[in-house]
């Protein structure tokens, strides 16, 4: 457990803990990845902001003491639930103007080993502070710059060192040793040692007096298009000017007697969880008296989550580029019709499940605040502390998203997912992601916030947190420390498990038996960040596989 007391200047009098709870009149939570996002967010709502304030305060903190995967090189998904009306924000990175299809492929259309992961062509145009800065202009209360003073403050003064970020960072160094520039700048990160960023506390000081203006056109813009001049990278200043972050529709579906408010695409996240809670709900007779993380357990699992990622793969994209059939895949005919294939008694032949129709590192917040508002956050550099390269004078690192693209058909990117045409690289285009920020609503009235990191174990994660809940009825703690297992179609019959928690021996050896192959990944599957509100009681929980932290007061 990686709770711990809070050493920087945001200590609040409260205690910190990874379990909170209280009566909801007058109540605000928050469950974040580290201590210093929640002391933030437990500071803007006390000086009376609402929970989109505190959601943009917590996400540029993260970017200074969470960099690993908080950011502003990167981008990501916003779900709120904002005075009674659902919302859904997109900001997400895209593809620079010069990038094309083939940029990953060799002369002879293989890939080249890396290209999308490492180096100043991995990075899409960030989308970070442009989609804070439309949360704000629509929802904000308190001013902007009083938002990021938090951020800009642990900057220029420093955080304690995690342990595991440490253990990233010395893998990293090496992995990328005359590739980058990363150990110029996070050579010097110790485990409990104070850690400054004075160029991106100057970064943020700029962001903080002139707003995305500064990072999409003005000195920020400059030096990171110098930065991909320098390793021949592809970002131009058109290609900053002209990004966009969008309010989209959210995929609302009704699930028992709730809503799932969730992510729309270019997110293939929410189409799945919608999918995957579907088809479980029809199918649920063959869980009766089944044991949870059982091997049958986890071989029905298995059998509902093939089926999904095999329509991910083909028909999910940036929908201004390539029409999604979200109503098709989410109509109640065809999840009869996808449900009636699984086979309760035995593996699915992996190469006959096909697309349905005819014709790594992340990070996530959830926050509630007093008046019942709620925001779902999950925003990225893809892979720990993204391409590795730092933005010289600037001070903060860029994403490896254009990983995300499908850079050749049918071969698996850093996750092991595999995509189509609808998923290819293009110029503007944003790719495909697994981020899955969601809110289940009753009676209109906000039950979960919930979302985690994970690449592609995104949705499912959140998945079997749900069906622990409610399913199993296991309390919210119990529901987030559960183990956890993934299958995603590909690689064939293979359940990947967890060092947290790996399912237990006997029930390893019968999945064996039944014909699958299990893996042991180096990674945790997820870091779920979730409120709950049942009732008078609120309670709040930061995954006890890293290192935050849930708060739940009254203001």
């Amino acid at each position: 457990m990686s709770c711990q007391k809070v050493t920087a200047l945001f200590v609040l009098l409260l205690s910190l803990s990874c379990l909170a709870s209280a009566a909801p009149e007058g109540t605000g939570a928050v469950a974040s990845p580290d201590q210093y996002g929640a002391a933030t967010a437990e500071l803007i709502l006390r000086k009376g902001g609402n929970a989109v304030d505190a959601a943009v305060a917590t996400a540029f903190t993260l970017a200074v003491t969470y960099p690993e995967a908080g950011n502003i090189g990167g981008g990501g998904f916003m779900t709120l639930w904002f005075a009674g009306k659902p919302y859904f924000l997109d900001y997400r990175e895209t593809a620079p103007g010069k990038a094309h299809r083939d940029m990953y492929l060799d002369e002879d259309q293989q890939l080249i080993e890396n290209l999308s992961l490492i180096g100043h062509k991995a990075s899409g145009v960030p989308g970070t502070v442009m989609g804070l800065w439309q949360a704000h202009q629509r929802f904000g209360t308190l001013p902007w710059a009083e938002l990021l003073k938090p951020a800009i403050l642990y900057a220029k003064t420093g955080f304690t060192v995690a342990e595991n970020q440490y253990q990233y960072r010395a893998d990293l160094l090496q992995q990328l040793e005359g590739k980058t520039n990363f150990a110029r700048y996070f050579a010097p990160m110790q485990p409990g040692k104070n850690f400054v960023q004075a160029e991106l506390a100057a970064t943020l000081e700029r962001i903080a007096a002139q707003g995305p203006s500064d990072f999409y056109q003005g000195e920020t813009a400059k030096l990171l298009v110098a930065q991909m001049q320098r390793g021949g990278g592809l970002i131009t200043l058109d290609d900053l000017a002209g990004y966009k972050a969008g309010w989209r529709e959210p995929v609302i579906t009704p699930w028992r007697d709730k809503q799932l408010l969730t992510t729309a695409p270019p997110s293939s996240g929410g189409i799945a969880l919608s999918q995957l809670l579907g088809l479980k709900q029809r199918r649920a007779a063959d869980f009766d008296a089944v044991a949870l993380n059982s091997a049958q357990y986890v071989h029905l699992m298995a059998e509902i989550e093939k089926r999904v990622y095999a329509d991910r793969a083909d028909y999910l994209g940036d929908p201004d580029f390539t029409t999604v059939p979200q109503q098709q895949l989410l109509d109640s005919g065809y999840l009869d019709k996808r449900a009636k294939e699984i086979n309760p008694s035995a593996i699915s032949d992996t190469a006959a499940v096909k697309p349905g129709l005819e014709g790594y590192h992340t990070t996530h917040f959830s926050i509630l605040d007093k008046h019942g508002n709620a925001v779902s956050n999950t925003y990225t550099l893809n892979l720990d502390f993204g391409s590795g390269v730092v933005v010289e004078g600037a001070g903060f690192l860029l994403n490896n998203e254009m990983d995300d693209f499908s850079a050749k058909a049918g071969v698996p990117n850093a996750f092991g997912v595999v995509g189509s045409a609808a998923n290819a690289i293009a110029p503007g285009k944003r790719m495909l992601s697994s981020m899955t920020p969601s809110i289940l609503l009753k009676d209109n009235k906000v039950e979960l916030i919930i979302g985690t990191p994970g690449g592609s174990t995104i949705f499912t994660s959140i998945f079997q947190v749900i069906s622990n809940l409610y399913d199993y009825q296991l309390s919210l703690a119990d529901a987030v420390a559960a183990p956890r297992f993934h299958h995603q179609l590909l690689p064939k019959d293979q359940i990947t498990m967890e060092p947290y928690a790996p399912l237990p021996v006997t029930v390893q050896q019968q999945l064996q038996q039944k014909g699958y192959t299990l893996y042991t990944q180096s990674w945790n599957l997820g870091d779920i960040q979730a409120i709950r509100i049942i009732g008078d009681n609120v309670e709040a929980v930061a995954d006890p596989r890293s290192r935050g932290v849930a708060r739940v007061f009254r203001y």
